[in-house]
């Protein structure tokens, strides 16, 4: 197994990270993964040296992830995580119509939790899931300003639009039909792009994660384009 790198230079590297791969080994001794079931693991066969995670993704939740190829740059981008001067930009699918613009401020854990979340697309379809005639979705780009375990998850499942897929705190009819509709079992939760100020320079790097082909099938149900801003706009399908 390879990861898609999506830029890499002296001192960094981005992949793409699959659904269902672990960051890095699990902390805990008394718990252990299959070597190919680890990013970091997987990534330091690939490369053949050394490398340094600096943040996480969600074990269920794909796109870009970060790692550092030596301690200076692993202490520079730690930093910046942790200042909040990193922008990282998901996209989910959640039960439900979302229409405005929302901040989240929700503690999690007793910690401030802040997220932004901008809806993009709706769709109806007319089919009976759960106790309606019909199910309503919306295609949302989340924005967390903050830092905490599962927190887009956990905002969407507060608001009453859990995340499809999602098997912790979603809504396992829905699932199922999502499930049965692409034929696949996917939280259709996206890490597609991070953005920060490259370390030691006043230039910003821009990462933007691939789609895949369950995506392009989420696209074609919104009938929205991923690649042209203007047209992740509100619809609506019968």
């Amino acid at each position: 197994m390879q990861l898609r790198v999506l830029y890499s230079d002296e001192h960094m590297v981005a992949v793409d990270k699959p659904a269902r791969l672990s960051v890095h080994p699990p902390e805990d001794p008394t718990h252990t993964l299959p070597g190919g079931k680890s990013c970091l693991s997987v990534l330091n066969r690939q490369l053949g040296q050394h490398i340094y995670p600096v943040h996480r993704l969600d074990s269920a939740t794909s796109g870009v992830l970060l790692f550092a190829l030596n301690s200076e740059m692993a202490r520079d981008l730690c930093e910046l995580f942790q200042k909040r001067e990193v922008q990282k930009t998901y996209y989910c699918v959640v039960r439900g119509w979302i229409k405005e613009v929302q901040v989240i401020d929700h503690a999690l854990d007793t910690a401030q939790s802040v997220t932004r979340i901008e809806p993009l697309a709706q769709v109806e379809i007319p089919v009976a899931v759960g106790r309606y005639a019909s199910a309503r979705y919306s295609l949302v780009r989340a924005e967390p300003l903050t830092g905490r375990m599962h927190q887009i998850r956990r905002h969407l499942a507060h608001l009453s639009h859990p995340i499809i897929g999602d098997t912790i705190y979603g809504d396992g009819v829905h699932n199922r039909y999502f499930r049965e509709r692409f034929v696949k079992s996917a939280l259709l939760l996206k890490a597609q792009q991070i953005q920060f100020t490259y370390p030691g320079t006043d230039k910003s790097l821009l990462v933007e994660s691939k789609w895949s082909g369950l995506w392009h099938q989420v696209f074609d149900l919104f009938g929205v384009c991923p690649f042209t801003e203007t047209t992740l706009s509100i619809t609506s399908r019968g």
